[in-house]
């Protein structure tokens, strides 16, 4: 393994668990730490930000060709869909749900779900 490998790999782990803590700090209202949570996700940000210069100067710049618009779309989707789930999922979850709540959360997420899961079949549909 290469040193910068590791440099990689090190700065992901740490970068990442100080910015899922930040999160958590900002997310969970008995903790209180929202002020600090922001600071700290940050500083995780920052981290793993500092993996750009790393990975640059062990891979050298490609020659891109043409914008693939299937791929595009396809991440366009692939985002609507986890963003549709993670809605409908907030609506279960956050607070004491009603249950008009529990079923617009529970169908927007099968939704959600459906349109992630349905995305290759439309990539493959696309390409051909």
């Amino acid at each position: 393994m290469k040193k910068e490998t590791l440099i990689q790999i090190i700065l992901g782990t740490i970068g990442g668990l100080v910015f899922a803590i930040g999160m958590c700090m900002c997310l969970i209202p008995e903790w209180d730490l929202f002020k600090t949570g922001i600071v700290v996700a940050v500083i995780g940000f920052i981290i793993l930000l500092c993996i750009i210069p790393v990975y640059r100067s062990n891979h050298p710049k490609k020659s891109h060709g043409k914008v693939n618009l299937g791929i595009v779309f396809t991440w366009t989707i692939g985002v609507i869909g986890a963003l549709i789930m993670g809605f409908g999922m907030s609506k279960v979850m956050v607070g004491n749900p009603s249950s008009t709540d529990l079923l617009i959360g529970i169908v927007t997420g099968i939704v959600g779900l459906l349109i992630c899961v349905l995305n290759y079949p439309i990539y493959a549909y696309l390409k051909k």
